[in-house]
């Protein structure tokens, strides 16, 4: 996927989370492209993607529509997520994690630590956060070598802004955002160690938890974020793999 593909795909998830492509308007190449200062090359590679992650369908006279989003479902599927992806992530601990796999893994926390290394996060982060984010979920899922597992969660990224790519940021608030997705990442840190020490219970809790900054971070109806504080303490989890 090309940097300008990313790009597109990252905006117009934005803009239907923010509610600027409500249900059922129409998606069309040159609006889209005019709007977002691109080519139509990128907004036609991009649609396509978006139906797949369950934010567009397809029309038979239209092209896309911006299918109705159900926020009890997405809470769902996020829950969901955190579920299965802790019992892969459990597997690749209890079974032990291989060399390459960590060294992978390790490259995805340098590459989230530069992101977050200048204390801040612009827009242009989005497409960095959401590649790294992916790589790392996708690393341990295929490490669990379980074609369930891997379908199942398949399954479920059909659902809008569950898939670990499906990052949108925030950016009338990019300071929140910086909070939410550095405790994130600092989570991430945590993910690793405890594969790399073999403590499967542990990653299995951790991977649950990780879903909760992803709800914080869509900020949808429904959903107290503003009850919780931005940089929860992690939750402290024993260290027995049993």
């Amino acid at each position: 996927m090309n940097n300008q593909q990313t790009r597109a795909l990252v905006r117009i998830r934005e803009m239907i989370l923010q509610g600027k492509l409500s249900a059922g308007h129409r998606v069309a190449e040159a609006p889209l492209a005019e709007r977002l200062g691109m080519s139509r090359t990128p907004i036609r590679q991009a649609l396509p993607v978006l139906a797949q992650e369950g934010l567009l369908v397809e029309h038979e006279t239209r092209g896309y529509v911006v299918k109705k989003i159900s926020t009890a479902d997405i809470l769902d599927a996020i829950d969901l997520r955190g579920l299965i992806e802790g019992l892969a992530a459990r597997r690749v601990a209890e079974r032990g994690a291989s060399r390459a796999l960590c060294n992978e893994l390790r490259l995805c926390l340098t590459d989230g630590d530069l992101i977050f290394s200048k204390g801040h996060i612009e827009a242009s982060d989005e497409a960095l956060y959401a590649d790294m984010n992916a790589r790392f979920h996708n690393l341990i899922v295929r490490e669990a070598r379980s074609p369930m597992i891997e379908q199942t969660l398949e399954r479920n990224a059909r659902i809008p802004f569950v898939g670990p790519q499906a990052v949108a940021f925030d950016n009338t608030n990019l300071d929140r955002m910086y909070d939410m997705l550095l405790y994130a990442h600092r989570q991430h840190h945590y993910i690793v160690e405890a594969i790399e020490r073999g403590e499967g219970a542990r990653v299995e809790a951790l991977m649950r938890e990780h879903a909760n900054p992803v709800k914080d971070s869509l900020n949808l109806p429904g959903i107290r974020a503003a009850q919780r504080p931005a940089n929860p303490p992690l939750t402290v989890v024993g260290r027995n793999s049993g």
